[in-house]
């Protein structure tokens, strides 16, 4: 159905709008397709090597929030990256059910492989957008989430993962 456009009045078919849809997730899967052709790693995991690296000896729940997951999907890209031996993990002194994380040799040379954006197109495009159209734009998707009935636990999910 056409919804009227407030800000120059003419009807936008929502077809129009799926398409930007489209548009917008196939550039996502292209970018992580690149990455995982050139380096043999998900997207996810790129990611939080690229956090790893640039905070060595963050924890598993500073690790977690700098990637919006939930502690068990960093948990899990954690895991992963471990076995193959791509960062290590060292327990806390103090307390030794935290850790510390940093990468490795073989994991800066990876990295230094990898396509831009590390953290992916989407996440470094909505960096770049004004808080204005930010604003916008979580309203509006908010409105469609609330209409698809959608589960936001979906959205601690990475994108990568899909």
């Amino acid at each position: 159905m056409p919804r009227k456009n407030a800000q120059d009045s003419q009807t936008i078919p929502s077809s129009q709008v799926l398409r930007r849809f489209r548009v917008v997730f196939n550039a996502i899967r292209s970018h992580f397709k690149q990455i995982e052709k050139q380096v043999g790693l998900g997207g996810a995991q790129v990611w939080a090597l690229s956090v790893i690296r640039d905070q060595p000896g963050i924890g598993m729940g500073d690790l977690a929030k700098c990637m919006d997951v939930h502690q068990s999907t960093a948990s899990n890209l954690v895991r992963a990256l471990q076995q193959k031996e791509l960062l290590r993990m060292d327990k806390d002194e103090h307390d030794k059910r935290h850790v510390h994380l940093y990468t490795t040799p073989a994991a800066l040379a990876l990295l230094a492989k990898v396509p831009g954006p590390l953290e992916g197109v989407l996440p470094a495009a909505l960096d770049e957008l004004s808080p204005q159209t930010l604003q916008r734009l979580d309203q509006d998707l908010a409105e469609l989430i609330t209409l698809l009935k959608a589960d936001e636990r979906a959205g601690s999910i990475p994108l990568a993962q899909l």
